[in-house]
């Protein structure tokens, strides 16, 4: 309803000063402090007060006189406080908010008939997910359900790098070596684990090994590489094998965020199908390219950048960067828009990037690119192991074990009495856990660098995962003591006038605020928007559940009807936002 609200807001000030003969192109229309009882606000008499040839607050007054507030729905009154005109909400505002709460889908915006590809995590199938990546997947995913509840149609793709000097290094190791020659056992029983002690004894080979083997072995890495650029199927068919297993293991690892893809598309599909040809081509004819050091290169300073693109290898094998710009060039061919989720240390490639998609004729308005810094842990248990560093699978173990620790000290001081077992405990375990992890990270501007804190993750009391994820547990026990159970059909008639306390008042405020929450996130793709959305609504729960007993005998059965009803708008709002950010909804803990 805060949307509507809006345009009603803005419609009757475009109105108003249209009858004064007033410019209508900036509204002042701003949210007002919390101790101002109005859903919006406006400034606009303090910058057009001059025209009007009055002060301020006298130029505020003339303008609410403009208005007929009987002709508004979601507006009941208009006061003056200085130069602001301030928006009360009206009756049908409460109540069409609760009614529309009720429905499970609340906060999914219209269908606005846009496909968007989301391009995240992408990292190379080398090994294990490595935890100082953790953000990209997390981030991602959250990017790709926050444009999908905006009303986008989103396909997440993973961009494999199957066809650069490292997977080349990977196949040749992975044939020449056997497990007896391996140094150590796998770190885990999977099959990313086992494969990169082939990767590993790979490259130490060829840093210690004498000149020969090593010219021998950079023989064969070359052969494969050449291979892939001649699209050789059995040279495709060969890094293939090794690419296909790690990828198997990487995604049973990213699956345990969750964060799972609508395809994994391959570097070598665009050398296959001759597009990566045909842009080296379309490069070499631009006015700034040269050879030089024995490589072909796109001059990019006119562009303000002043690192040349290297597209080209003496040996014509193609770079990362020349496959990158043929995919993207294949995304704006099949979507009508594309995000790419990216690590500060490809600021410059995505610079770079851009810039040479603007040079070979692309219009680069339909792409944006969210960069982000990198997680720290802090010293502790989570040290790292063997020299080969910590990997996502060991942040999640810790997480679960932790809050399982967690989960079974406060067993005792539990209010509801649906008796927890092993199974349950485990089940919380897990999504209060995984939760904390994708909650502290998501919840931070992706470009300030963080260091994960399991006291603060982990906390029951402050503003993270678990607190809010606490509010949806408490709206779940709620409708399960009145009988009517957490899927169970809501009135959606019921007399929202009698919720006018305080607290209800403000609950009801911030619930109609959750679909405008989701279209300004949408729009700057910034899903932590939607978790500091998150602490604020579980703030005003928790304010309406300490003042307003829903169940209590004491309580008239139309007002319990109406809290029951607030109860079910608050349980949907804190389920769509935490699924927005990827984090469970316990419905009991």
């Amino acid at each position: 309803m805060f949307i509507a609200l809006r345009a009603e807001v803005e419609d009757a000030l475009e109105g108003a000063l249209s009858s004064l003969d007033l410019p209508t192109d900036d509204l002042g229309i701003e949210e007002p402090p919390e101790d101002v009882p109005a859903v919006l606000a406006s400034s606009v008499a303090f910058r057009l007060a001059g025209e009007l040839g009055v002060a301020p607050p006298q130029a505020a007054v003339q303008l609410a006189g403009e208005i007929d507030v009987d002709e508004l729905t979601y507006v009941t009154q208009i006061e003056t406080q200085g130069p602001y005109l301030n928006f009360l909400p009206s009756d049908a505002y409460a109540a069409e908010t609760v009614a529309a709460g009720v429905d499970p889908g609340y906060g999914a915006l219209p269908d606005r008939e846009t496909s968007v590809v989301v391009e995240h995590t992408s990292a190379n199938p080398t090994g294990p997910v490595h935890v100082g990546r953790a953000r990209n997947p997390i981030i991602g995913d959250a990017v790709s359900n926050l444009l999908e509840i905006a009303g986008y149609d989103v396909d997440r793709h993973y961009y494999v790098n199957d066809a650069g000097r490292q997977m080349a290094v990977f196949t040749w190791a992975y044939e020449t070596f056997d497990e007896a020659d391996l140094d150590d056992d796998p770190e885990r029983d999977r099959i990313e684990y086992d494969l990169v002690r082939y990767y590993r004894k790979g490259n130490a080979f060829l840093e210690d090994a004498d000149d020969d083997a090593v010219e021998a072995a950079e023989a064969e890495i070359q052969s494969i590489m050449q291979g892939l650029e001649a699209g050789d199927e059995e040279a495709y068919e060969r890094v293939s094998e090794v690419v296909d297993q790690v990828l198997g293991g990487m995604k049973a690892c990213l699956a345990r965020l969750p964060a799972e893809f609508d395809a994994f598309v391959k570097e070598t599909q665009f050398m296959r199908d001759g597009s990566t040809d045909d842009v080296v081509a379309r490069l070499k004819e631009l006015e700034g390219a040269v050879y030089e050091e024995d490589a072909w290169q796109l001059e990019l300073e006119e562009q303000g950048i002043d690192k040349n693109l290297v597209f080209l290898r003496s040996d014509d094998t193609s770079l990362y960067p020349t496959r990158d710009l043929t995919h993207h060039e294949w995304k704006f061919d099949n979507y009508d828009r594309a995000v790419t989720v990216l690590g500060e240390d490809h600021k410059l490639q995505a610079r770079q990037l851009r810039a040479a998609l603007e040079l070979l004729g692309n219009d680069t308005d339909q792409l944006r690119q969210v960069l982000y810094s990198y997680v720290n842990l802090p010293e502790g248990k989570m040290s790292t192991r063997r020299g080969t560093g910590i990997d996502l699978d060991d942040l999640l173990d810790e997480a679960i074990d932790r809050a399982r620790e967690e989960v079974e000290s406060r067993l005792d001081d539990r209010i509801r009495d649906d008796d927890l077992d092993e199974d349950d405990i485990e089940r919380i375990a897990h999504q209060v856990g995984i939760g904390a992890v994708r909650y502290d990270i998501v919840s931070k501007q992706p470009t300030k660098a963080i260091t994960f804190e399991w006291e603060q993750a982990l906390n029951f009391e402050a503003q993270s995962a678990p607190y809010v994820q606490y509010v949806h547990a408490r709206c779940c026990g709620i409708l399960d003591e009145a009988g009517v159970g957490v899927d169970g059909d809501m009135e959606t008639d019921v007399d929202a006038s009698l919720l006018e306390t305080e607290a209800e008042q403000h609950l009801i405020e911030t619930i109609a605020r959750f679909p405008a929450v989701i279209e300004e996130a949408a729009d700057d793709l910034e899903p932590h928007q939607v978790a500091t959305y998150t602490r604020e609504f579980a703030e005003a729960f928790n304010g309406f559940y300490r003042e307003c007993p829903v169940l209590a005998d004491d309580v008239d059965q139309d007002v319990r009807e109406a809290r029951l009803a607030l109860v079910a708008a608050s349980r949907h709002t804190i389920a769509n936002a935490l699924g927005v950010l990827g984090v469970a909804a316990p419905e009991s803990m």
